[in-house]
């Protein structure tokens, strides 16, 4: 494991404030995307211990909206801004240069606006549904945020990146995953998922079945972008982080209740 590079995903993923020792470049940027799935591993392990906290004194409901704040303060609300961005410009435009135009723009429309409360809405539901057993709630939320981020990021270099504005955040990253890299990306989420199974959350079939949906989800979110734009954006990349949440969530809820 590369210390630096886990530390610089780290640092591109959250708002902790922490060191990288060396200078960051392009290739640096990119070798740090193989450990996002273990930093959204990471994620979700604070966020379940903060529930567990929380749900100790405080009603499941006002509990899961100070979860739900939290996420977006650790992550500098990173992946919903994309998913927001995404649902203006393939709403708004009509061209792929008006998307992406529309996609650049910080303001926030109608249709990004509307997205956005109908996501966290969504997901304060699902959670809710979870909250039944705190130990559904830990293993769900480290489950969606370590596998949302390993299928956003396996779509890195499978298709073009459509925006050529030198000034993305994720511009460095969206070059091909090497061999390693996907490695490195996929033994974390698998990781994640054998501990699943060992603690009892998954059955093997139930395993194999969430990769399967997850799968499916990331083929559907492939064929979107590529239709919408003909490759791929930093934002779709978020959105499919957050479409590939609710799906573990949905998944978690299907497979508990």
């Amino acid at each position: 494991m590369n210390k630096q590079r886990l530390l610089l995903a780290v640092s591109f993923l959250t708002r902790i404030p922490v060191k990288v020792p060396t200078p960051i470049d392009d290739t640096s940027l990119n070798e740090a995307s193989r450990y996002f799935a273990l930093v959204g591993g990471v994620i979700g392990a604070g966020l379940a211990l903060l529930y567990c906290f929380l749900q100790s004194f405080l009603p499941n409901e006002i509990s899961i909206v100070l979860l739900l704040a939290a996420g977006l303060i650790l992550t500098g609300a990173f992946h919903e801004d994309g998913f927001a961005d995404l649902w203006d410009g393939f709403g708004g435009g009509w061209s792929v240069s008006q998307k992406l135009t529309i996609m650049k723009d910080s303001r926030l429309g109608t249709y990004g606006t509307a997205a956005l409360v109908l996501l966290l809405l969504a997901k304060y539901q699902q959670l809710m549904l979870l909250t039944v057993q705190v130990s559904w709630i830990v293993m769900a939320l480290i489950c969606a945020h370590t596998f949302s981020r390993a299928m956003a990021t396996s779509i890195i270099g499978l298709l073009l990146y459509a925006q050529e504005d030198a000034q993305s955040k994720v511009k460095p990253v969206a070059q091909s995953l090497s061999v390693d890299g996907r490695q490195v990306l996929y033994a974390s989420a698998g990781c994640v998922l054998l501990l699943m199974w060992l603690l009892g959350a998954f059955t093997l079939l139930q395993c194999f079945m969430l990769v399967g949906a997850l799968w499916v989800t990331r083929l559907l979110c492939i064929k979107w972008f590529k239709h919408q734009l003909g490759g791929y954006t930093g934002d779709c990349l978020g959105a499919a982080q957050q479409i590939a949440e609710l799906v573990i969530y949905g998944f978690c809820i299907q497979v508990w209740l």
